[in-house]
């Protein structure tokens, strides 16, 4: 298998784009990619999507964005993995490259979520559930959670308020994103007086649901010559799976595709955790950044939130977290969030953040994208070039 390495990145902001379509947005983001490569194309493209079929009427999305790119005739399929669809669109670009099958591709993760109404796209999440024995009972992904985190809060003894520096944390890295659905850092106060959803997860423990496309271009580290720009290596893409029903699980409170994908990672990429020098998760809810930072083995059982309350995971922390403001302050377009992280975490190792939200001096990143309450997990590990 060769070495991969990204060499093109883009992003639109997550937002509420009503006057865009899903193929428009995903073209923006991959003819942003394909510039900043300076490439005019590229052999395969992968698209990461949950749920264009429900919300929009529209599958096939692999032929439908390689022709809006003007890339028709490649190969171009869309992959599905719930929450986690476009790190796994990702993977498999690496894959591909990897394998000598291709010699570049794209992965580019899209999603429309804000047309339809809340409750279709409420109906929309669900599916990413079992849908017989969780969905069908009346569970919401927002139910879910707040089982998991009144569970966390019984077994461990910590308070609700105890979540608050996760939250803020994000919101204040997303400040400085100028891709961000929420550009305002907010106080524990706030946070403490927010609407109640599912008890006792409020809408400040919630991700926005947004519009969005990232896109990136991968091609095999053998032949960066060819290209310019400030190449990005991919060491490790691995997935770990779960049960989708929390029941069918030994543990609740432990996400074991969570931590199979960072075993693999961390072995496909010879690294360790002391290696990490920032993490960028999936916060879909404030429970899940405990539970992922446990899982993944940063965080001792019970403990993540002992750290947090230290300033443990912020921009200058020993671990920083969700550096431009994670699914929580960016926002949440489903099928796009892996390839969103992806491309943060790129900015951040060619030194391209912001000030306030660099990290200094970062050599290598971990992202890692869930699909479903822990059930389809993608964990990636990049390094800083050159």
């Amino acid at each position: 298998m060769r070495n991969v390495a990204i060499i093109g990145i883009g992003q639109t902001p997550v937002d509420e784009h009503w006057g865009t379509s899903l193929r428009a947005l995903a073209a923006k983001a991959v003819l942003s990619a394909l510039d900043d490569a300076n490439l005019p194309g590229v052999e395969a493209l992968y698209v990461g999507n949950m749920l264009s079929g429900i919300l929009t009427s529209q599958e096939n999305l692999g032929a439908l964005i390689a022709e809006t790119c003007g890339m028709p005739g490649i190969e171009a399929v869309k992959v599905e993995a719930a929450c986690g669809s476009a790190a796994a669109a990702f993977r498999q670009a690496v894959l591909a490259v990897a394998s000598g099958a291709v010699d570049s591709a794209t992965a580019v993760g899209v999603e429309k979520l804000t047309e339809m109404s809340g409750t279709a796209t409420t109906f929309g999440l669900a599916t990413a559930s079992d849908s017989d024995y969780e969905a069908a009972m009346g569970l919401s992904f927002v139910a879910i959670n707040a089982l998991l985190m009144r569970r966390y809060m019984h077994e461990y003894g910590w308070r609700k308020e105890d979540f608050a520096p996760f939250v803020m944390n994000a919101h204040r890295n997303a400040a400085h994103n100028p891709n961000a659905m929420f550009r305002k850092p907010i106080t524990a106060e706030q946070y403490a007086q927010a609407k109640v959803v599912a008890d006792p997860i409020n809408l400040l423990d919630s991700s926005p649901i947004g519009d969005g496309a990232a896109a990136v271009v991968v091609v095999a580290e053998e032949h960066l010559s060819r290209y310019g720009g400030r190449p990005v290596a991919v060491r490790a893409c691995e997935i770990g799976t779960d049960t989708i029903a929390l029941d069918n699980r030994k543990d609740p409170l432990w996400l074991e595709g969570v931590e199979r994908s960072t075993l693999k990672a961390f072995r496909s990429a010879g690294v360790r955790h002391q290696d990490i020098d920032f993490f960028e998760l999936h916060d879909a809810f404030s429970i899940m950044t405990a539970l992922s930072l446990e899982a993944s083995g940063f965080a001792e059982k019970g403990r993540a939130l002992k750290l947090a309350n230290e300033a443990y995971f912020g921009i200058g922390g020993k671990m920083p977290l969700m550096t431009f403001g994670g699914l929580k302050g960016r926002g949440h377009p489903v099928g796009a969030t892996g390839v969103y992280q992806i491309v943060e975490a790129c900015l951040q190792l060619r030194d391209q953040a912001p000030a306030a939200i660099h990290v200094s001096g970062a050599r290598r990143a971990m992202t890692q994208n869930i699909g479903g309450s822990g059930a389809n997990v993608v964990t990636t590990i990049l390094e800083r070039m050159g």
